[in-house]
């Protein structure tokens, strides 16, 4: 053991650096480089930066839970409106929408229009149009590793109501009940569905 420790240190005293050439001093450092890089740690394979375990960056699943959040809300107070109609009576309700949540990223916009007339000794007129369109999404700090500046935030659409009340029967109590959802929601009347709540 003692001999090859001796044998290693003895290598760097053999090598001289004014020996080398200048290819051999090149390949010496870029060997070294690479070590270095080998060496150096990396991030865990499999698992992307900004992504959880389950595939969804952490902004992904808060969108998804604020929107799940958003619909309850939506079926409570819209329950608690109805609930307090006349003729109403026990309600219950379901909303399905057409689309989530949509966020509209603001942009900066840059129109070139260009035209050039060009006449020939001739007598013969031309002229080009060139126009050029560009566009790119403002950063909320400025760099494009931050979040996007969004300048607004449009609500889901609502594609059905679904309305089961124990007055459903009653044909005042279903117009009511349609208008009330009409006036909320602003969506057709074919999409709105009123039944009778069945007595158990």
């Amino acid at each position: 053991m003692e001999d090859l420790k001796k044998r290693l240190f003895e290598i760097p005293k053999k090598i001289s650096l004014k020996k080398l050439k200048k290819d051999q001093l090149l390949i010496l450092v870029l060997a070294g480089i690479l070590l270095l890089v080998i060496a150096l740690p990396t991030e865990k394979k499999g698992v992307e930066k900004g992504k959880t375990e389950t595939g969804l960056s952490p902004t992904e699943g808060r969108e998804e839970v604020s929107q799940n959040e958003y619909l309850y809300n939506l079926e409570s107070r819209l329950k608690e409106a109805l609930s307090q109609m006349s003729g109403v009576g026990d309600v219950t309700v379901m909303i399905t929408l057409k689309s989530s949540a949509e966020k509209v990223v603001e942009k900066d916009v840059a129109v070139t229009n260009e035209a050039v007339s060009e006449s020939d000794s001739q007598g013969g007129a031309r002229t080009t149009h060139n126009s050029t369109h560009g566009e790119a999404t403002v950063y909320n700090d400025g760099s494009s590793q931050s979040q996007p500046y969004v300048s607004k935030e449009l609500s889901p659409q609502i594609e059905g109501v679904v309305v089961i009340a124990e007055g459903g029967a009653d044909s005042v109590v279903k117009q009511n009940i349609t208008e009330a959802v009409q006036a909320l929601f602003g969506i057709d009347t074919h999409k709105i569905r009123i039944m009778k709540k069945s007595s158990k």
